[in-house]
């Protein structure tokens, strides 16, 4: 998606460092012709890799190292130290591995190293599929083929999506690409030749209208079905549209697929102010990202303040004197009655003019297939720790998902994009029979402007926000506990933090 990072900062690893530069435990960045290269110590074990994540080109050298892995600060990509094997979304692609010789004294990075295939477990031969098909174009549904293929799966795998675009970066569309600082080939998480290269049978325009466990099909819009061994429902979630009147009007957009995205910026071209309905994460990043077009920016929500029941009221009123200070105008306790062409009345009365409405009052969960077909739901599709549904041989990722959380101990669906790819990886790896627990820590990033706010972990209610260092001057960390225990934690600018908590969570679950 970002352009691969070249230059020649730090030392020429070529003619090598002394082994006294790279003390047991650090990491050190210099570059092998215009390779930027991260070397890393760990006692007699000395490891080369590129120096920036695949996912958004993020410093790996500012990242945690852990084990033989190292994870990006960024967006918490993890990756294989000794293969450069991306282990975790939201990277798919690996790192490159550099050859390193110790002699006289001096470490020498030698050359970049033939890329091995990566270790795959193999499958016993009764629960190999032939056929698997994935219903759903996102985050989750791209993550399983990925992954499928990566695994040697040698089957047939049909994505079906009802989508018109491949699987985009959807984040990017709220932040990077709608402010028109991204072009839009960084958006597709792969080009199309991949999927013909891999034999990947997507499917665009497709939807699947019912699912017949029984006879394990998947019935299309307009007659015609498919057969699966094993079938993923990666549905995702869908906007919630506005009902009041004049929410119909041409103007009047919600932001969830490219086609939305495009269908913004090209009434933002012309337009000069526009109405935010909704406090939320999404509605935030549009403002951000029409602000830096230069547009008005009027954000209306129900709540006394942006992001409060997630973040907490100390992060919730930064986020609205952030916002504030970039010359966004907060009409909050307030919501749209109507929008009357060019004005939309408040229920408080206030009339606020404008040429462009955005709605990000949430979305809903897309659980019609599952209903429909007889699979247990309960505000999300109902999925055990193997993210299998109560159907044999069907599975669910995503936005959809409602699983079994071994850190709370709680049932919960979580609406992240980093948790649906990981879903997926996971789920891919158990529609082969490898029976891999989902134990991924939930974990997204938020962008206001030039303020990246992390979230690790999952926390729907907490009695105690402890906060450390200085939230107004962008270098905090939040944790958020109840009965004493660590459910989650928010950070700016307090990257290894953030990853240690992420680390930390996922011993303590293992140790369980």
């Amino acid at each position: 998606m970002t352009p691969k990072h070249t230059n020649t900062t730090g030392p020429d690893l070529v003619r090598g460092i002394g082994i006294a530069d790279l003390p047991d435990g650090s990491k050190l960045v210099g570059h092998c012709g215009d390779a930027q290269v991260l070397l890393m110590r760990r006692g007699p074990q000395i490891f080369a890799v590129d120096a920036h994540c695949t996912h958004y080109n993020g410093p790996l050298v500012d990242g945690l190292v852990s084990g033989d892995t190292v994870r990006c600060p960024w967006h918490h990509a993890c990756f294989d130290l000794s293969t450069g094997e991306a282990l975790r979304a939201p990277a798919f692609r690996p790192l490159a591995c550099w050859s390193v010789e110790q002699r006289d004294g001096k470490i020498f990075v030698v050359g970049k190293r033939k890329r091995a295939e990566p270790t795959t477990r193999e499958p016993s031969a009764e629960a190999m599929p032939g056929k698997i098909v994935i219903v759903g174009g996102g985050a989750a549904g791209f993550a399983a083929a990925e992954r499928l293929r990566r695994e040697q799966y040698a089957g047939s795998i049909v994505m079906l999506s009802d989508d018109e675009a491949p699987p985009v970066d959807r984040p990017n569309l709220s932040k990077d690409y709608l402010a028109g600082k991204a072009p839009e080939d960084w958006l597709p998480l792969r080009g199309e030749s991949y999927y013909s290269k891999n034999q990947i049978d997507l499917r665009l325009g497709t939807q699947a209208v019912r699912i017949d466990p029984h006879t394990r099909e998947v019935i299309l819009a307009g007659g015609g079905s498919i057969f699966y061994d094993r079938l993923l429902l990666a549905t995702g979630a869908e906007p919630v549209h506005l009902t009041i009147p004049g929410a119909d009007q041409p103007h009047v957009h919600t932001l969830r697929s490219l086609a939305d995205c495009r269908a913004i910026i090209e009434q933002a071209k012309t337009a000069e102010r526009v109405v935010v309905l909704g406090a939320s994460f999404i509605g935030l990043e549009v403002a951000a990202a029409l602000r830096s077009r230069g547009m008005d920016v009027q954000v209306v929500a129900p709540h006394k303040q942006p992001l409060g029941r997630v973040m907490g009221p100390q992060m919730g009123d930064f986020i609205r004197a952030l916002h504030e200070k970039n010359g966004v105008v907060f009409h909050m306790e307030d919501i749209a009655s109507s929008i009357n062409g060019n004005e939309v009345v408040l229920r408080s009365g206030k009339t606020l003019t404008t040429d462009l409405v955005v709605a990000g009052i949430g979305v809903r969960p897309r659980t019609s297939l599952a209903e429909s077909a007889g699979l247990t739901v309960d505000r999300g599709v109902v999925v055990n720790c193997f993210l299998q549904t109560s159907a044999p041989g069907i599975f669910a990722a995503g936005d959809i998902a409602r699983w079994p959380d071994p850190y709370s101990g709680e049932d919960i669906r979580v609406e992240h994009w980093v948790v649906a790819e990981r879903q997926g990886q996971t789920a891919a790896l158990n529609m082969l029979g490898q029976n891999e627990k989902f134990a991924a820590v939930p974990f997204f990033w938020s962008q206001h402007y030039d303020v990246r706010i992390n979230y690790v972990g999952h926390a729907e209610r907490w009695d105690k926000i402890e906060v450390e260092g200085d939230i107004a001057g962008k270098d905090c960390l939040l944790r958020f506990k109840r009965d004493g225990h660590l459910l989650a934690a928010a950070s700016i600018s307090r990257d290894i933090d953030n990853l240690t908590i992420e680390v930390a969570m996922e011993r303590e679950m293992a140790a369980r």
